[in-house]
């Protein structure tokens, strides 16, 4: 029985130092649903925020560490949809998200086959929901001036330790040094988080 006068045997309170900048890692992203739907740009389901004060639209997203070091540990960042000050921030939240994509379902960057066009492609916001990857972590500066982590990048199958972050057994140094299979396997990943929305029916374009 908990002794609520005696804390001598409570655990000690977890560190939340910064992960170091450029750490990389597997992560699992969940969205935090703003209930912003634009249908006209695809932004449907809820899962678009939109800013009282500015007006910008965004994912606000809740990042997981998988593995290693710094397993559990949780990183918040927001995927800028539109912002009226210009293209810049939504252009950068579509990069993030094909390189998302690329890190999830092992396509490299460089690949324009059909196959490779149709693994960028989703059908919602939804198939982001609990999506797994590689990402780098780094490290800025919030609103009141204090550093936290962030990501901005995901690790792509370019990159020399992608295969190690994904668990998949090492590329072939036969297969050729530039490119890679259009139709690679996704690596694994686990279902959205949000049962309320689930996935539609039957299998993702990228995958038939």
């Amino acid at each position: 029985m908990t002794d609520w006068c005696d804390f001598n045997d409570a655990q000690q309170q977890p560190s939340f130092d910064l992960i170091p900048k450029g750490t990389l890692a597997r992560v699992r992203m969940t969205l935090k649903p703003g209930g912003f739907d634009d249908p006209a740009q695809g932004w449907t389901g809820g899962y678009a925020t939109q800013s009282f004060e500015t007006g910008s639209v965004y994912l606000a997203a809740e990042f997981v560490v998988l593995e290693g070091e710094y397993a559990r540990r949780k990183l918040w960042s927001n995927i800028g949809l539109h912002s009226p000050k210009g293209p810049t921030w939504g252009q950068m939240g579509r990069s993030l998200i094909r390189a998302i994509l690329n890190s999830a379902r092992n396509v490299h960057p460089q690949d324009m086959s059909p196959q490779a066009a149709a693994a960028r492609r989703i059908q919602g916001f939804h198939e982001l929901d609990g999506i797994e990857f590689a990402a780098r972590i780094d490290v800025e500066k919030d609103g009141r001036g204090e550093l936290k982590n962030v990501i901005r990048n995901a690790v792509e199958p370019d990159h020399p330790d992608y295969a190690r972050l994904m668990g998949l057994p090492p590329k072939n140094p036969g297969s050729g040094s530039t490119g890679a299979p259009a139709a690679a396997t996704p690596p694994r990943t686990t279902p959205p988080v949000n049962p309320q929305r689930p996935a539609m029916p039957g299998k993702p374009a990228w995958a038939q």
